[in-house]
């Protein structure tokens, strides 16, 4: 875990370093609108901003712990104060698996979130179960599978252009005779935009129900890091489409726009579950708040 803090200090080094010469020394009043500016540009969102610089200058003003360590104490805890506490425990279904549906644009590393979840929960003494439910995309179902052999876990898949739904039901009533405890749906990745294509993981969803009441338990977002302002266009739309419950913000190593997901979190009061820093199999964590909102500023977790 301590070297995974150190590759999120060092992938949020770019964002961190936007405010570096501005959290070193007391803000006057130019000098906080050049801090709000970062923040902004950072996609932390004017909320979150404004917040942050106001916390920066009161700590100035009237609180002498934070003012011995500086403004960045301030604005990482007002950052933290916008994510809200870390996300609570995955639930555990009374009956069969926990369905977890995975949703996100082309590119977004769903795939290899899914390889790695369920690595992780091997890990944890669970059983898991991959539904590839991307029929769409050539050698997906492929691709999934192999990921699955290398950790360890099953697949179920169908032919290229398959209806992803029945493919999802298949996966799930696979996962509930087998005795699994978790089934984990890779769906296509949908453009954001085309509302035909979201309908066809409403579906999906609905289906995945008849399988298994309830399901699915989970619905997360896969979002690329990076993109900045552009995955809270993402998230917001397959929120309305299906009501995420959970994000996982992958490819954060190397960002300077390493806000938005504090924005899409603030806006849509949907957790982050998962975030990622790299390729390798431990490079997927639970989200931290505090270490994450340390990390953007550039402080020691």
């Amino acid at each position: 875990m301590a070297g995974f803090l150190e590759r999120l200090r060092a992938g949020l080094g770019r964002t961190a370093e936007a405010f570096s010469n501005l959290l070193a020394r007391p803000l006057d009043t130019g000098a906080a609108e050049a801090l709000r500016e970062r923040l902004i540009a950072a996609d932390f969102g004017p909320a979150t901003a404004q917040e942050a610089v106001a916390a920066a200058q009161e700590a100035w003003k009237s609180d002498s712990a934070l003012r011995g360590a500086g403004p960045a104490e301030a604005v990482a805890a007002a950052i933290e104060r916008a994510l809200g506490p870390a996300s609570a425990d995955l639930p555990r279904p009374a009956e069969g698996p926990l369905v977890v549906m995975l949703l996100g644009v082309n590119g977004a590393g769903k795939t290899t979130t899914a390889a790695k979840l369920a690595a992780r929960w091997a890990r944890e003494g669970r059983s898991c179960l991959l539904g590839a439910c991307d029929t769409f995309r050539a050698a997906a179902g492929d691709q999934l599978a192999a990921w699955a052999a290398r950790v360890g876990a099953e697949t179920v898949g169908g032919a290229p252009g398959a209806d992803p739904a029945a493919v999802a039901y298949d996966a799930v009533s696979a996962a509930r005779a087998r005795g699994r405890d978790v089934a984990l749906l890779d769906t296509a990745g949908r453009l954001h935009t085309k509302s035909h294509l979201l309908e066809e993981l409403r579906k999906v969803a609905r289906v995945a129900g008849k399988a298994l009441p309830g399901a699915p338990h989970e619905r997360w977002l896969v979002l690329d890091g990076s993109l900045g302002s552009n995955s809270i266009e993402q998230a917001r739309v397959f929120h309305e489409a299906v009501g995420l419950t959970g994000l996982v913000v992958t490819k954060l190593d190397g960002t300077a726009r390493g806000g938005a997901l504090v924005a899409a979190t603030r806006e849509l009061r949907v957790p982050v579950r998962f975030i990622g820093v790299g390729e390798g199999p431990d490079d997927l964590q639970p989200f931290d708040p505090r270490a994450y909102a340390r990390a953007t500023v550039g402080l020691d977790p």
